[in-house]
């Protein structure tokens, strides 16, 4: 393959750019989730990766810094659970030695981050997102196998806002009949702190969480019992592709976002790649199939090769499924696709 020009950004088929890499940097989880892993499937004797099937710290910066070469600014490491990969600290210092890449991020259930929160933000992470779909104990434990507190994901908070990470926001998987009643506890609970919490539409990720339209809670429904409560209005995006949509409490107590994959999906401003834990690149979400980079790196290629793999991958895509999802006919819903505990949310 020849050198790709390094300044040369590409854009994918529908003219996307590639500004976004999700990193994967462990496919194990410490919990559950039935929408995500299922205990029946991951169970006892499941098989995780092993250690030297993941990449390396070493593999991984190298990788991110070909990403940035080709357009990448806004870099997040997640899962599984990235805080169970030993010594992750020290991956976010390597990282943020990346020049070009302005924004390093983390993705996590919460629950070990009270022990990691301080030692992150020593070696430069910026912010992190928090998963917590409910404050009702009850629930969280049915939403998440059975594994885990509440109360040890609130002290994981309270710990990153007291060690400087910040913004902090909050994810939280609505499912009808699970936990769309109690939306207006977490609201109330993080009203008025700076945190930010985003109410994510239930989706078809990977191929074992029996999804269904009717779980689905729509972004439209979820706004309009918050307004009720609590009178919003809508903010602009903080930048472009970004995916809530952000509405502002009336009051000044802080403001809520809304990500509608299956309501309102935002393909059409996608520009984030996702690496798995296992080195494959893969350029949506809902992703079939993904290339190779562990292969090619292990296999001897050089910068200019992965770099021109990287590229040319890009420039094929075409993803755009959850647009495709509510089409006629469409065939989407019976595909294989990956599952997220290899390439995160």
């Amino acid at each position: 393959m020849s050198q790709v020009n390094p300044s040369l950004k590409p854009d994918d088929q529908l003219g996307r750019p590639l500004r976004d890499l999700r990193i994967s940097v462990m496919d194990r989880c410490n919990f559950r989730c039935p929408y995500c892993m299922p205990k029946s499937e991951f169970h006892e004797n499941y098989r995780f990766l092993r250690s030297d099937e993941r990449l390396s710290f070493t593999e991984i910066v190298r990788l991110a810094r070909l990403f940035v070469d080709l357009g990448v600014v806004k870099i997040r490491l997640t899962g599984g659970e990235p805080l169970l990969r030993a010594n992750l600290a020290e991956l976010v210092g390597d990282l943020t030695t990346i020049e070009g890449a302005e924004d390093l991020a983390l993705t996590t259930n919460g629950v070990l981050l009270a022990r990691h929160a301080e030692e992150l933000a020593a070696n430069g992470l910026k912010r992190i997102t928090v998963s917590l779909d409910t404050l009702d104990p009850a629930i969280f434990q049915q939403m998440n196998g059975g594994l885990g507190a509440v109360s040890a994901v609130l002290d994981g908070i309270k710990a990153a806002v007291d060690s400087g990470l910040w913004p902090i926001k909050i994810n939280a998987v609505i499912q009808a009949g699970i936990n769309d009643h109690t939306v207006l506890d977490l609201c109330e609970h993080f009203r008025g702190t700076g945190i930010i919490v985003r109410f994510i539409e239930y989706m078809d990720v990977g191929n074992r969480n029996a999804w269904s339209q009717k779980a689905v809670v729509t972004s439209l429904q979820l706004r309009d019992k918050i307004h009720a409560r609590w009178p919003l209005r809508a903010v602009d995006e903080n930048y472009l592709g970004e995916v809530a949509r952000r509405y502002a409490f009336e009051d000044g107590a802080g403001e809520v976002g809304f990500i509608s994959s299956i309501s309102q999906p935002f393909c059409g401003a996608c520009s984030r790649a996702r690496l798995s834990s296992e080195g494959r690149l893969y350029t949506c979400l809902f992703a079939t199939q993904g290339v190779d980079l562990r292969a090619a790196m292990r296999g001897g290629a050089d910068d200019a090769v992965l770099r021109n793999l990287i590229a040319s991958t890009w420039r094929a895509r075409t993803d755009r499924y959850s647009e495709e999802r509510s089409l006629p006919k469409s065939s989407k819903l019976s595909e294989y696709k990956v599952e997220m505990h290899h390439i995160g949310g």
